[in-house]
């Protein structure tokens, strides 16, 4: 049977919830936890409960369902209890509690959390498909089309759950039934908690190993999809089994700070609701202790505990509006910590959440308290993620058909969406279990913007890489560079929350994607469909390459249709623009590597020979000379205005591109002096011209001209060269 437990009294790693010494608990509003063995007895009692109507074993979850439902229809829960209750009758659990208990206790987790009828329904038969004789069909037929799916689908996730070699195979088959409907695992994150709540008498190698897999791969998921009521819980019930120690230190903690006299959350709290009171701002305001791990990373953090540290305050409103009321509020009449605002209201997280965050200090002692600021429809979607949202086969409402894509359909996220995708691709169960741990461990997003006003969602760290296939995706192996926030960046650019990235194609839809860009690739879409495509296109040799890319261009760096001096010898360096040195008469040198011009911030150094050689203030060689301990010597430019500029340029590869260009620098009457152009590197190619121009002025209308060339997708300047270079 899948629900292995045990009595929670007995021995072994028991969660703080089901000892009852979590100090903070009173603080908190919640429903007392249910006595599951009373639960147990009451599903014994047979057929004269039942005539009665809704049976009394599940009166507990009737409850907690009209709370959040108070319309619902009761009769399909009536009747899945008889169902799993006769189904189950007999057995008995390794606790010797009757099974029926483990059903009814996963169905009231969900219950509580606010699922709709269906979702209960199929909970309350989650286990009767692969335990007793009750088939698929059975249920259809009785409960319909949307309870047999779901039971079908938590049914195929029970059978190898534990086995190290079964585990990538499962929870393929758990992501793909997860993405038709979110409900199944849902499901299966409750059933988790239940089974993880009552874990005390299996063998310790048991218990490790299914609070690694637990907090792997279930934690993670929970995390996604927005469940933070379970993710809180199995995050302490993991932490008891896994670091037990630490647990029962931290638990210690948690005790001397409930045994204080003094609580400065609650004289904080008292002190916002009068500032809110004075404003005339209606909100409800909670304590909200910290569950045992959050409290252990804090300490962790901060070293000694401050009483503040051991929870948070939570201020709920009923607009959006209001939050930010409260907000303004808050930091005008309260010190605030500036640094820890945050604003997830504007910019929701990945997995729906929606809040501001905010910290005031204390004026007593300086304690620092963080206070979290929703709606209450927020708070809902906070605490129970996606399985607050209802049921994903009604009718969209019209706030979800308005929202953009990532954000259309609740049960779905955008980020489940994505790894849907990439998983289909994996070429092994191997990969994908790899992969799928690698994707869970990234849990923070950021958000890009592209140049239509669309948005892309990618985890923290992602690249220029990432973002192409994010957006592309097998068309993204014809990339050949990227501008972020307006400047031309490189594919392996890591990008950051609010940047703006403009993708650039190459012309060719046959191309192949550099094999560098593996090293770039922070997505799984990205890695996969990398290796697939290099897998199916092997590297061609060298002559081959040349060919694909039409007349090659040879790798000296000087271009045969570059202009060359007149005669081998080294050329006389043309004028350039006057820079006059403090003292006067020394020789004067432009640096080759920023290439600076008029209007350029300038500064010089002394070097051999008594040449004083010219650097762009934001050179990086400027940087490692001061360093040095170098004395830098006054320069500023003269009255001459000519300047000799090195410019790079960008473009595709085409017929006759150098020509055109060198003919357009030459009308702006630049005079080149060097050009030097690389082979292409997958329809790109990279060029570098120095010029002198008579006058500075003329420089950008110069830049100007050579983008308005015919495949040139930039010009710049030379940059200066980073340090160490």
């Amino acid at each position: 049977m899948n629900a292995e437990a045990v009595n929670p009294t007995s021995p072994g790693p028991v969660p703080p919830a089901a000892t009852g010494a979590v100090a903070p608990t009173p603080r908190r509003k919640a429903r007392p936890r249910i006595d599951l063995r009373r639960l147990g007895r009451a599903a014994l009692l047979g057929s004269a409960t039942r005539s009665r109507g809704l049976p009394d074993a599940i009166g507990h979850v009737v409850e907690a369902h009209r709370a959040h439902h108070p319309d619902a229809d009761l009769d399909p829960l009536r009747r899945a209890y008889v169902l799993a209750e006769s189904s189950h009758r007999g057995q008995m659990r390794k606790s010797g509690e009757p099974y029926i208990t483990h059903p009814l206790a996963v169905t009231l987790i969900l219950a509580e959390l606010g699922a709709e009828t269906t979702t209960l329904t199929a909970s309350l038969l989650h286990d009767t498909v692969e335990d007793t004789e009750v088939t698929l069909d059975q249920v259809g037929e009785e409960f319909g089309a949307e309870v047999r799916y779901l039971v079908d689908g938590v049914t195929k996730l029970e059978k190898v759950d534990y086995g190290t070699a079964a585990e990538p195979e499962t929870f393929r088959k758990m992501l793909l039934a997860t993405g038709n409907d979110v409900r199944v695992m849902s499901i299966k994150l409750a059933d988790r908690l239940h089974n993880m709540r009552t874990l005390g008498v299996m063998r310790r190698e048991k218990q490790e190993r299914i609070a690694k897999v637990t907090r792997d791969v279930l934690i993670p998921l929970a995390e996604r999809l927005g469940v933070q009521a379970l993710k809180s819980e199995l995050e302490d019930l993991v932490f008891a089994v896994m670091h037990p120690e630490e647990y029962a230190h931290t638990r210690e903690l948690v005790h001397e700070n409930a045994a204080r006299a003094d609580d400065p959350l609650a004289a904080v709290a008292d002190e916002v609701r009068g500032v809110l009171r004075e404003a005339g701002i209606q909100a409800e305001l909670l304590i909200r202790p910290r569950h045992f791990v959050s409290v252990h990373r804090v300490s962790r953090k901060r070293g000694t505990l401050r009483g503040a540290d051991f929870g948070r305050l939570l201020v709920l409103v009923q607009e959006d509006a209001d939050c930010y009321a409260v907000l303004g509020e808050l930091h005008t009449c309260m010190t605030p910590v500036v640094s820890e605002f945050k604003d997830f209201i504007a910019v929701p997280k990945f997995n729906l959440y929606q809040s501001l965050h905010t910290a005031v200090a204390r004026a007593e002692d300086g304690q620092v308290v963080e206070v979290l600021i929703r709606t209450h429809q927020m708070h809902k979607v906070a605490e129970a993620g996606v399985v607050a949202l209802g049921n994903p086969y009604a009718p969209p409402s019209e706030e979800q058909s308005a929202g953009d894509g990532e954000r259309a359909d609740p049960t779905r996220p955008g980020w489940l969406s994505r790894l849907l995708d990439w998983q289909r691709g994996a070429p092994d169960p191997d990969t994908f279990w790899s992969t799928l741990r690698e994707d869970l461990a990234q849990d923070r997003e950021i958000t890009v913007f592209r140049p239509d006003g669309g948005t892309l969602g990618l985890p923290e760290g992602a690249t220029c890489v990432d973002a192409a296939y994010a957006q592309y995706g097998e068309d993204a192996h014809a990339t050949i560079g990227a501008r972020v926030n307006g400047r031309l960046a490189t594919m392996s650019t890591v990008l950051r929350d609010g940047d703006t990235v403009q993708l650039l194609m190459g012309q060719d839809p046959a191309s192949e994607p550099s094999r560098e860009w593996l090293e770039h690739a922070h997505t799984p879409a990205a890695r996969i469909a990398i290796q697939r495509r290099l897998a199916a296109h092997p590297e061609p040799a060298p002559e081959a390459e040349e060919s694909a890319h039409g007349p090659a261009v040879p790798e000296a760096h000087t271009h045969p249709d570059a202009p060359r001096p007149a005669s081998d010898a080294p050329p006389a360096r043309p004028a350039a623009a006057d820079v006059l040195v403090d003292p006067p008469g020394a020789t004067v040198r432009l640096a080759g590597c920023c290439t600076p011009v008029p209007p350029d911030e300038i500064t010089g150094f002394a070097v051999r020979g008594g040449v004083v050689t010219v650097h762009r203030a934001e050179c990086a060689v400027v940087t490692r000379m001061k360093s040095a301990g170098r004395a830098e010597v006054g320069v500023r430019w003269g009255e001459s205005t000519g300047c000799r500029v090195t410019l790079l340029a960008e473009s595709f590869g085409r017929p006759h591109l150098l020509a055109d260009l060198t003919e357009a620098m030459a009308l702006e009457g630049a005079e080149i002096v060097s050009a030097t152009v690389e082979p292409p590197d997958r329809q790109r190619v990279r060029h570098s011209y120095t010029v002198v121009l008579p006058d500075a002025a003329r420089l950008p209308a110069l830049m100007r001209a050579m983008r308005d060339v015919a495949g040139v997708y930039d010009v710049s300047r030379a940059q200066p060269q980073p340090t160490g270079s």
